[in-house]
């Protein structure tokens, strides 16, 4: 060979040949991959990355020493969801006795005893959509601490068929449980929309989106074993060959799901005739009391195990939902109180999203009331309130931002008007611009909530009124609000704790007249609470 040959290119170093791996299966295949390396005595030798594994979700000794009973359970979600109290109950009580078995069963394998037979109570919850069937179960997870993973029944097929995997469930808790495999496996798995998977009737060809995936469920929610990364996952298996050419993987490879509690749940639209039809035949006989129509809860209540294969469902897989309850839906009263008293409160979000341009808002429960009958002709539960609350809302977050208003009031007036409050507030923007003493107005209120926690909202013809008052009189703003609304921090706390009201339109009428505005707010206060009703400012 000649001198002048090119020598061979030398073998980059291992980091170097595992960079290039992680970054072609990156651009062939997505997603993120990392591979980890042995040092020379076969410890692992974890790369830097900026994607860290999140941290488990709670301490363990929380979840295997479980001591919640079921009415706490149950407290703790009425701060969240409201009505639903059947299922509140069925459902905390299914927890406790998981849970209890499950520590009790982790006791007796500590002390070598003898494992009890258990039969899982997984739950399946019907009911129509937007009631709180998700917020339920996500709440209990919260509050025991164990990871929680919900999926679409829709997206899932029998394994091997195009589609997701249902083992890609328990997967999914490992992941959450920040790869804690002890924690992942007193997880909680809750499939929505579980009666999209009924069949209803013999239908040629491979069933991949029903009566498979039923199949496929039968042994997650009984007690199978699950192989920690899926068999067709390509850069798995890439990293899984690495880590065996260099002295093969180290620690548990397979999830049991034992002690996973999985809860479905699904409208089940349809049911309620095959039901009907069956309390029907039974009650066919000169003997029979006519009696009216039953409600479609009413009817819910009623299904047994033989509804459901009706429906189309596998009697095996129906078997092992034992525990079922109904979720009731929800009326105009029921979404008030969702916006009036639930912490998770469409109107916090509201709140917040226009104070991140420095506008305080304040909602009267005449407007709340309002949204709440527009929600209910909806008839998509809590998700109508999202809907009712966009159409009035969307031209005020368009334009509140940059009009520089302070605050906004939003009552039945909005609702109803919401063009003409718009053009209110462009007009009260136009005033504050031009004149500072609408500012000096605003500091005022500002004032009387720090000191008092009310909110005083002067409208634009108050706002004029005490300016006109202001010249007439040779006076300053601050000397004139302060004697004319020298009583109302007594009086308004009488009228908060009769109504609840913490926000209090200012008219022209109360610039004119403070005193009188004063006493009426007091007395409407008085009577509507003994009457039982609402007072508003």
């Amino acid at each position: 060979m000649s001198d002048n040959t090119p020598e061979p290119p030398k073998p980059g170093s291992p980091e170097e040949i595992t960079r290039k791996l992680e970054d072609f299966i990156k651009t062939s295949l997505g997603g993120q991959v990392v591979f980890t390396r042995l040092d020379s005595q076969g410890n692992r030798d974890e790369p830097e990355s900026e994607a860290t594994a999140p941290e488990p979700l709670t301490d363990n000794s929380s979840v295997f020493d479980f001591r919640l009973k079921p009415a706490e359970i149950k407290a703790y979600l009425d701060r969240f969801v409201i009505r639903q109290d059947e299922a509140k109950k069925v459902l905390s009580t299914a927890v406790c006795d998981h849970y209890n078995h499950a520590r009790m069963l982790r006791e007796m394998e500590k002390n070598g005893g003898k494992l009890p037979e258990f039969s899982k109570q997984n739950v399946l919850i019907t009911g129509p959509t937007g009631v709180g069937k998700t917020y339920l179960v996500k709440h209990i997870a919260d509050l025991i601490g164990v990871p929680f993973v919900k999926a679409d029944a829709t997206k899932f097929s029998e394994t091997g068929y195009v589609g997701g995997d249902v083992d890609d469930l328990v997967r999914d808790l490992v992941a959450k449980a920040g790869g804690d495999l002890q924690l992942a496996e007193h997880g909680i798995i809750y499939l929505d929309e579980v009666d999209k998977l009924a069949t209803h009737g013999e239908r040629g060809g491979r069933d991949v989106s029903g009566r498979g995936v039923q199949t496929a469920l039968l042994k997650l929610m009984e007690e199978t074993e699950v192989p920690l990364h899926a068999p067709n996952d390509i850069r798995m298996q890439m990293q899984m060959m690495m880590d065996s050419r260099r002295g093969g993987r180290h620690g548990k490879e397979i999830i049991n799901t034992r002690n996973i509690l999985f809860i479905v749940s699904g409208a089940f639209s349809g049911i309620e005739k095959i039901i009907e039809k069956r309390v029907a035949r039974s009650s066919i006989g000169f003997g029979a009391a006519l009696t009216e129509k039953p409600t479609a809860g009413t009817l819910l209540r009623q299904s047994r195990t033989q509804d459901f294969i009706d429906y189309g469902f596998e009697a095996e897989f129906i078997g092992r939902l034992p525990v079922r309850v109904v979720c009731d839906p929800l009326k105009a009263d029921d979404l008030f109180q969702i916006m009036k008293n639930s912490e998770g409160s469409l109107i916090r979000q509201f709140e917040r999203e226009f104070s991140a341009y420095g506008v305080r808002t304040g909602f009267e429960d005449d407007a709340l009331h309002a949204i709440a009958a527009r929600a209910e002709e909806e008839n998509t539960g809590a998700r109508g309130l999202v809907t009712a609350w966009e159409q009035v809302l969307r031209d005020f977050k368009f334009e509140l931002p940059s009009l520089g208003l302070p605050e906004l009031l939003i009552n039945a007036a909005l609702v109803n008007d919401p063009a003409a409050v718009l053009a209110q507030c462009r007009e009260e923007a136009k005033l504050f611009h031009a004149d500072v003493r609408a500012g000096e107005v605003q500091a005022f209120a500002d004032a009387f909530k720090r000191l008092h926690s009310l909110d005083l909202h002067f409208t634009t013809d108050s706002v004029r009124a005490i300016i006109e008052r202001v010249e007439r009189e040779g006076s300053t703003v601050e000397a004139i609000c302060a004697r004319l609304f020298k009583d109302y921090p007594f009086g308004l706390q009488l009228v908060s704790r009769n109504s609840g009201t913490t926000v209090f339109t200012i008219e022209r009428a109360a610039v004119d007249d403070a005193d009188k505005h004063l006493s009426e707010l007091v007395a409407r206060s008085y009577r509507e609470a003994h009457s039982g009703g609402t007072a508003s400012a």
